[in-house]
């Protein structure tokens, strides 16, 4: 399915550390920033092992990914490998899940990033953005002002080119790296032991409950394979960012949650909106620069991430559209090899999701979205290694169909720890995207047309 570099297509010129940098920027920031302080009160200091219980389910289904990005280099990342493999259905499946994956994740991100941009202010002038203008109805406000200017800004910056968003990316990547170092070197001064006991305070369903909200922390590292098309050597490098992205990230990720839960007791979590500032305030006694360091660094990483998986969004549509899946404005690319229409009507859509829905509604729907979408993968692996065992791959899943099969039950089992009424927001979700295949995709599509 991938087109000739450029000419009507997207332009090659991404390497090894642009890819592995976009996963990074796509994903870290995203759960330790913002929802770290949902996801505490849930389990309490086992949120350590939460985060290892999420990670280990995301790292099942990176392996399957590695795999295919190595063998089917397009963009469109699980969708485009679904579709070599399952079939156009659940190809579409797929793919609609991950509209809601990249899509509302980029909202619910732009709220976290309006959170700690108040908290700036606040540190910085003695103000904050009043509620009305910063908070979504639902949450105490009318609009969410800054999850709209920041969708925006990331909106103009990938107008600018693939190559020149990555290297912005690989700047706030950077930063936001040095701010969590930061925060782990201040915070392990106030670790009290106490604040870790007991370890499990609401038991094995509380850690596995708070493994299903991170999961969202882990949304993004897959980001690199939307970019197939525009990475120079994909077989080469896109299973190697994808396995490397995830390891840096789960290993900050689990070294920033001991040192916040160790730092401040697991109960002062409830209502944090801006939870890794205060457990440097507490730390400190209120009064030293580091929490409104920290602060500068969250807006970066959160930035970052809904750069990038803005980015994924739009690619993902982009091949969706090119095989005739949806309308055909998404897949124009302009003389710099970009889809400005994919990428501004996509960036509207955001923004208005941003201004009007509260975080953990957003955070939750995404998560269950990606854990069937990263399902999918994880067969999409056993069954061409059934179909075409003899195809070239250049990263092969260890132990396989066990692996795979590992990665199908932790993504169900996390998906089932989640509640009734995410279920329920899926449900709808996917009879509407089926409601818009056999109505709209299935008479336009490619492979319908070939075959008439």
């Amino acid at each position: 399915m991938a087109e000739p570099e450029h000419a009507g297509g997207l332009k090659r010129s991404l390497g090894l550390g642009h890819l592995t940098m976009i996963s990074i920027g796509a994903t870290l920031g995203t759960g330790i920033f913002v929802v770290l302080g949902e996801a505490v009160p849930v389990a309490g200091p086992a949120i350590v092992v939460s985060f290892i219980l999420a990670g280990i389910t995301a790292l099942f289904s990176a392996l399957s990914y590695a795999e295919l990005a190595g063998m089917i280099p397009a963009s469109g990342s699980s969708y485009s490998y679904t579709y070599a493999t399952l079939g156009e259905l659940i190809a579409w499946v797929c793919g609609w899940c991950l509209v809601l994956e990249y899509g509302v994740s980029v909202a619910a991100v732009a709220v976290g990033w309006g959170q700690y941009l108040n908290e700036l202010l606040r540190l910085l002038f003695g103000f904050a953005i009043p509620d009305a203008l910063s908070q979504p109805p639902g949450a105490g406000g009318v609009v969410n002002v800054p999850a709209v200017a920041v969708v925006v800004l990331a909106m103009v910056v990938l107008l600018g080119g693939a190559k020149e968003s990555a290297r912005v990316n690989a700047i706030m990547v950077a930063i936001k790296i040095g701010a969590l170092l930061m925060f782990c070197a201040v915070a392990f001064t106030a670790l009290r032991a106490g604040n870790l006991t007991p370890f499990f305070p609401l038991g094995l369903a509380g850690m596995s409950a708070g493994g299903a909200k991170l999961f969202f922390s882990y949304i993004g590292f897959d980001a690199a394979s939307t970019a197939g098309e525009e990475a120079k050597n994909p077989q080469r490098d896109l299973p190697r960012a994808i396995v490397l992205s995830l390891v840096i990230i789960t290993a900050l990720y689990c070294l920033v949650a001991l040192a916040a839960v160790g730092a401040m007791p697991w109960g002062r979590f409830e209502g944090a909106e801006a939870a890794l500032s205060q457990v440097l305030s507490d730390a400190t006694g209120g009064g030293s620069i580091w929490p409104l360091l920290l602060s500068v660094g969250a807006v970066v990483a959160t930035s970052s991430v809904v750069l990038t998986v803005l980015y994924g969004q739009t690619r993902i549509l982009f091949a969706m559209s090119r095989d005739g899946l949806m309308p055909g404005v998404f897949a124009k690319v302009n003389r710099k090899g970009v889809p400005a229409s994919n990428t501004v009507l996509v960036s509207l859509f955001i923004a208005v999701l941003a201004a009007f829905v509260p975080l953990g509604s957003l955070a939750d729907a995404t998560s269950i979205g990606t854990l069937f979408a990263f399902g999918l993968v994880n067969l999409a692996v056993i069954l061409l290694r059934r179909r075409n065992p003899d195809a070239r791959r250049t990263f092969r899943v260890p132990f396989s169909p066990v692996t795979p099969l590992l990665g199908v039950g932790f993504c169900v089992y996390m998906m089932f720890s989640l509640g009734a009424i995410t279920w329920v927001a899926f449900g709808l979700w996917m009879v509407g995207g089926l409601a818009l295949y056999f109505g709209y995709g299935i008479r336009r599509s490619r492979l319908n047309d070939q075959a008439a």
